[in-house]
């Protein structure tokens, strides 16, 4: 099955609301999803299977700097590469745009995403302390070089 990846906007934070509890105790709220995309701060790239979206990526693009903010994908999609998917594609729209680095915070515990970022070339860069409200684990940061 061959998965589209598409910027998602404002008429989709519903499906990006259902997709949030799914796969985070501590989820963003409707009105930080509306506000993030109605002012640009950040993009949404989504894959949808059978009009159901299973996946997204949050970043932002701030002068040369990505961030990634989220990145969710449907409990029942897992380890299927739609995470990889949507990474490449943010990589692809970064350096279409000149990015120079990127950055990225995770829980220690973790390990898909670990996996994931990995694979990608990020490297650790440090540790936020408790950083997580719902587990109090620790944060990993990342940082990936474009150039």
């Amino acid at each position: 099955m061959k998965d589209e990846v598409a910027r998602l906007g404002a008429e989709d934070v519903r499906d990006l609301m259902v997709l949030e509890k799914l796969c985070f105790s501590y989820h963003w709220t409707q009105e930080q999803f509306l506000l993030g995309l109605e002012r640009n701060a950040y993009r949404v790239l989504g894959i949808r299977r059978a009009g159901v979206l299973v996946a997204y990526l949050a970043f932002s693009i701030i002068k040369d700097e990505m961030e990634v903010l989220n990145l969710a994908v449907h409990p029942d999609f897992r380890r299927r590469g739609l995470g990889e998917k949507l990474l490449r594609e943010c990589f692809r729209v970064c350096i279409e745009e000149n990015v120079g680095k990127s950055f990225l915070d995770v829980k220690i515990s973790n390990e898909p995403a670990l996996g994931l970022y990995r694979k990608f070339g990020y490297k650790q860069i440090g540790i936020r302390k408790k950083y997580y409200p719902d587990t109090r684990e620790d944060a990993l940061l990342f940082r990936y070089d474009f150039v």
